[in-house]
């Protein structure tokens, strides 16, 4: 991808990353927002609205560092697992383990602290079938069913690492935070899924016109 190109696809991901999670702070975190509203504080509203978008564009930025991370490791399992479908196994296991943690390491000693039931299992509804919808999408987009695994590896799995990262030393409203971080994560990912290929595409296609221009050049330094 060309530097023009990775600004782009940076900055994009990035507005992806701050209007989802200003937009779902507004309910999630309604009691916070709700005082400044009645009361018509719209500064002080403002500013927290703000602060949650600018705590989107940090979500983003851990996202995209996941993603380029995780083009590494797929490249790295493909060669060591040697075919793509052994790795596809490999990745399936993870996404097994992955629930598997959330659900007995996250979820339950959250339960036994008095959060419900409920809650976790709407976040892991969220979570599983806003990566089926990614993954189903982009197996549409590049009519290779084998990238059906993978897409919900990225999606589950290094979603749910990014997820536990950002959830790291927050003790304070710890359970608005847990369900407000999920939705800006699932987002970028999903958009930085499906949109890298197009920008894939452009660097190509400027790379290619750049050296018919040199090209170019070169034909007119001969002819001169």
């Amino acid at each position: 991808m060309t530097i023009r190109n990775w600004a782009k696809f940076f900055f994009f991901a990035m507005l992806v990353g701050g209007v989802v999670n200003g937009v779902f702070s507004l309910f999630i975190r309604w009691d916070f927002f709700q005082p400044y509203v009645t009361e018509g504080h719209w500064g002080e509203f403002f500013a927290g609205l703000l602060w949650m978008v600018f705590l989107g564009f940090t979500m983003s930025v851990i996202a995209q560092a996941g993603f380029f991370a995780y083009l590494t490791l797929h490249q790295v399992g493909v060669n060591i697992f040697r075919t793509l479908t052994l790795w596809n196994w490999v990745q399936l296991l993870l996404i097994a383990v992955t629930i598997f943690d959330i659900v007995f390491f996250r979820f339950i000693p959250g339960v036994k602290d008095g959060q419900s039931w409920l809650f976790y299992i709407g976040l892991l509804v969220v979570l599983i079938f806003g990566s089926i919808a990614t993954a189903m999408q982009k197996v549409k987009m590049t009519g290779k069913k084998h990238v059906l695994v993978s897409a919900l590896f990225f999606m589950i799995v290094i979603t749910t690492l990014e997820w536990t990262i950002a959830l790291m030393g927050r003790d304070e409203n710890i359970n608005e935070y847990v369900a407000l971080l999920l939705f800006p994560l699932l987002a970028v990912n999903a958009y930085q899924l499906l949109v890298l290929p197009k920008y894939n595409a452009k660097s190509e296609e400027d790379r290619q016109k750049l050296e018919a221009r040199r090209k170019a050049r070169r034909e007119q330094a001969k002819n001169a």
